[in-house]
């Protein structure tokens, strides 16, 4: 059995429907929705910065330890695991008040929060890189101050390793993740409208008009914080240029 994927099943793949012919091979469920929430510094990568983030969740929100993880090119990340899946919308929302809690003096720029509002999610790790041949891979909290300059790995990582790293790990609970909003201040956009599908090469003009209808929605209901409000802004401004 390969216990590394098993574990990457357990954590962060959603699950199949029913009548699902394979499993799915990225973060996001055909409806949009995730287990899997990324957050992702770079320029530079520092541990130190991202760490009170690790140890702020688990301190003061008495969620799980998320997973570390080297993005094999200019970043670190930290991996968080949902027992049960949640709109994008949401996942984001929920990311972006950690953000401000923890890392409210550093430049958002230097953030990636992911899935966006907009469907974009982050790369199955671990994955070997394209152009430079890097691999992305978890790492064990002792040793990510090591990869602060150099966030990757130049040789695959053993994969009975990655998951051992992955078993010990803990899935967020629906109401260990509502409380959490609750106390950062915030709740989750319950009022957000269903995600559009995920992109089918045969029905992409179908889909796009979906997604930017999606889009227009987040934008305009009051009900979604306004951080959310603009990225779904300059995602239309994106999809218009």
């Amino acid at each position: 059995m390969n216990t590394l994927a098993t574990e990457l099943r357990r954590l962060y793949l959603p699950r199949p429907a029913a009548d699902a012919a394979a499993p799915p091979d990225g973060l996001l469920a055909a409806d949009g929705t995730v287990r899997a929430l990324v957050m992702e510094l770079r320029r530079p990568p520092e541990w130190e910065v991202l760490a009170r983030v690790w140890q702020g969740v688990q301190a003061e929100l008495d969620l799980p330890a998320p997973a570390i993880a080297v993005s094999g090119n200019d970043a670190m990340q930290l991996w968080f695991a949902l027992a049960e899946p949640v709109a994008a919308v949401q996942a984001h929302a929920f990311l972006d008040v950690l953000r401000r809690r923890f890392l409210p003096d550093v430049d958002a720029r230097r953030l990636r929060l992911l899935p966006t509002p907009a469907l974009e999610h982050a790369a199955l790790v671990p994955a070997e890189q394209a152009g430079s041949g890097n691999w992305s891979a978890f790492v064990a909290p002792d040793l990510a101050p090591v990869f602060g300059d150099t966030p990757w790995l130049d040789i695959p990582p053993n994969e009975e390793g990655q998951a051992s790293l992955l078993r010990g790990l803990a899935l967020v609970k629906p109401a260990a993740f509502d409380a959490a909003l609750r106390q950062l201040g915030t709740q989750a956009p319950a009022a957000a409208p269903a995600p559009a599908p995920l992109p089918q090469p045969a029905a992409r003009t179908e889909v796009a008009g979906d997604a930017i209808g999606f889009l227009r929605r987040v934008m305009d209901d009051e009900g979604v914080p306004m951080a959310l409000r603009i990225e779904a802004a300059k995602a239309l401004l994106q999809s218009n240029g």
